[in-house]
């Protein structure tokens, strides 16, 4: 910025720099770091970059899931995962998380309670002859309602449940870079997408078919 003076003492400062100079944009911007140099943390800056993008992309999900099977997702998934390098071990790992815990949201859709004279809740798998409780030899009365017998809606919910969590699980980067390797954009594209249009999807077809059970992840009755 240059500085002139006048004769009356009025200062005038010109924005306009001198001839010959150019500003100096280098100073302005930040150094960049040295491709060589191994920068701590940015793995772990990736890891919860990516737990936090899925959980805040499907935390309108988790309600139609049994209680603690995301949660066993997430805890296992680090473990699986290892250091990023998804080999065919890794890879055969994550595909059989994600049918253990594919298998327990159908499972625990065709499970009820009931609460006995004694105060206790007891858990039982639903069957078309009525309520079959986990442990046999119980002084309690199993119910004999209509209730408590299996049908379409448990089907429905069911396989809505593990609708819901194929979008969470594969919302994870972690999961989409193993199984899809080399379509990470392409998957990141349709993931923007895909779980709330699953999420409105099962929305409707809770209120066509509402949920009438007390099972395994569910609250007591």
């Amino acid at each position: 910025m240059e500085q002139h003076e006048e004769g009356i003492g009025i200062k005038i400062y010109n924005a306009t720099p001198p001839e010959g100079s150019t500003p100096r944009m280098a100073d302005a911007l930040p150094a960049e770091p040295s491709s060589g140099v191994h920068q701590p943390g940015r793995k772990r800056r990736a890891v919860a970059k990516g737990v936090q993008k899925t959980i805040s992309k499907t935390s309108m999900l988790v309600n139609f899931l049994p209680t603690g099977t995301l949660l066993t997702f997430e805890m296992i998934l680090p473990s699986v995962y290892g250091n990023g390098e998804c080999s065919p071990v890794n890879t055969l790992m994550i595909h059989v998380l994600l049918g253990l815990c594919a298998l327990s949201c159908f499972f625990f859709h065709f499970t009820d309670s009931f609460r006995g004279p004694d105060g206790k809740v007891y858990y039982g798998f639903v069957t078309p002859r009525g309520l079959a409780v986990f442990k046999p030899g119980l002084e309690v009365e199993v119910p004999k309602e209509e209730r408590y017998k299996v049908g379409l809606t448990d089907f429905v919910h069911a396989m809505m449940s593990v609708m819901v969590f194929v979008a969470i699980a594969f919302s994870d980067f972690r999961v989409t870079r193993c199984l899809f390797p080399g379509h990470e954009k392409e998957m990141d594209q349709v993931m923007e997408s895909f779980p709330l249009m699953v999420g409105v999807i099962c929305s409707g077809l809770f209120l066509v078919f509402p949920n009438t059970r007390y099972g395994i992840g569910c609250m007591a009755a």
